[in-house]
């Protein structure tokens, strides 16, 4: 199983395992959801949340994605709702994946 820090930095998979981005981790490692969500850091927030599997967690990176995209014309073609917060899977390419090795960039 991965650490929390390097599930967030996860930056994709070679086979059964993870790609880190240690640069990042080092810089945001230790931070929470919720700075991760404030810095902007949406993919890390919300891979971040996934990791808890806190659904408030979860929740306030959606409301924070889309208090975000709300200033922006491209809000209304992400489709992102709070209701929907599944959609961030998609958007973000994140998904609890059993991995016990990884490969620090």
């Amino acid at each position: 199983m991965l650490s929390r820090e390097d599930f967030v930095f996860t930056i994709g998979y070679d086979g059964p395992a993870a790609v880190v981005d240690t640069q990042a981790k080092r810089k945001y490692g230790k931070l929470s959801t919720r700075e991760l969500a404030e810095k902007g850091l949406f993919r890390a927030a919300y891979s971040s949340a996934v990791y808890s599997k806190d659904p408030n967690e979860l929740i306030f990176v959606a409301k924070t994605y889309k208090r975000l995209q709300e200033n922006s014309s491209a809000a209304k073609d992400t489709g992102v709702s709070e209701a929907d917060v599944t959609a961030l899977d998609r958007l973000f390419g994140v998904f609890p994946v059993e991995v016990s090795r990884a490969i620090y960039l």
